[in-house]
């Protein structure tokens, strides 16, 4: 099966860099699968269930979300009905949403299922995000119809976390019994793309979909002045200069009887940073 998760959307900017390369990464990928995080979609801060229903209809299968899942205040009344929106798992039990889902893949003979969790370093408070996973993954386990009416196909798993120290330790504790540990929230794609010993592919952060000529995303003004001068200054909001907007993510192809990865490569097309993208 293939897979392609695609970092943090940022801002309008974002969303637009998104819709304008979807196209092109299907016709070229043909992913069965496409995951995205949205947690900065609206504006810079939380998504809307509008937002989350054009993603949809681009073609993404999932959105996951974050520390910003509750800023649009209305989402909170509206997730219950988006069984492809998935808040962190580890946020306190009665929070509305779900923190794992189970999907149909586009090709309609696998299931897919994406898990989010939050890390708790350098993050707001949360419960610890290892004994829910765990939880789920002790009932759907990887490797489809052959583990039972509970397996599935592929799982994917998005980190949404600060230190690069906790979202290695998920893919650690979680190789060889998921498809994708990946990393999101820091909104900087990092250099270390790689399949772990038990074959589960591995990125500490996919990086942002948004503008990169910003402070992870945000008018770069306005995060300059707070940080030099100490003070409250204008109220940060996204990039919103299209020629330098970059999508960023990540492929992985898996093998269809263990749902394992055997090709993981980054995503990066468009704006000013260095293009990679898969071959088809």
């Amino acid at each position: 099966m293939r897979l392609l998760f695609l970092g943090d959307i940022v801002g309008r900017s974002g969303r637009e860099g998104v819709l304008r390369h979807l196209p092109d990464l299907k016709a070229r990928l043909k992913p069965d699968f496409i995951v995205v995080n949205g947690e900065n979609a609206a504006g810079g801060f939380g998504i809307t269930e509008k937002i989350a229903e054009e993603l949809f209809a681009a073609g993404v299968d999932c959105v996951t979300l974050g520390n910003h899942a509750w800023d649009q205040k209305e989402l909170l009344g509206q997730i219950g009905r988006l069984p492809q929106l998935v808040r962190p798992i580890n946020y306190p039990e009665g929070t509305p949403g779900r923190g794992f889902t189970i999907l149909p893949a586009k090709n309609g003979r696998h299931k897919v299922m994406v898990i989010n969790a939050m890390g708790r370093v350098f993050m707001d408070p949360l419960d610890d995000p290892f004994p829910p996973v765990e939880k789920v993954l002790n009932i759907h386990r990887l490797g489809g119809a052959r583990m039972g009416p509970a397996g599935v196909d592929a799982i994917i798993m998005d980190m949404h976390a600060e230190a690069s120290s906790e979202k290695m330790i998920m893919g650690h504790v979680l190789d060889g019994r998921v498809s994708l540990v990946v990393g999101t929230h820091c909104h900087v794609p990092t250099a270390d793309l790689q399949i772990l010993n038990g074959g589960t592919a591995y990125q500490t952060d996919a990086g942002m979909c948004g503008d990169y000529d910003t402070v992870i995303g945000m008018k770069k003004e306005a995060a300059i002045y707070k940080m030099l001068r100490k003070t409250p200054g204008e109220r940060y909001s996204p990039g919103e200069n299209d020629a330098t907007v970059s999508v960023c993510g990540v492929f992985v192809e898996t093998d269809d009887r263990t749902g394992l990865a055997k090709r993981a490569e980054p995503v990066r097309v468009g704006g000013r940073l260095g293009q990679s993208l898969p071959a088809a």
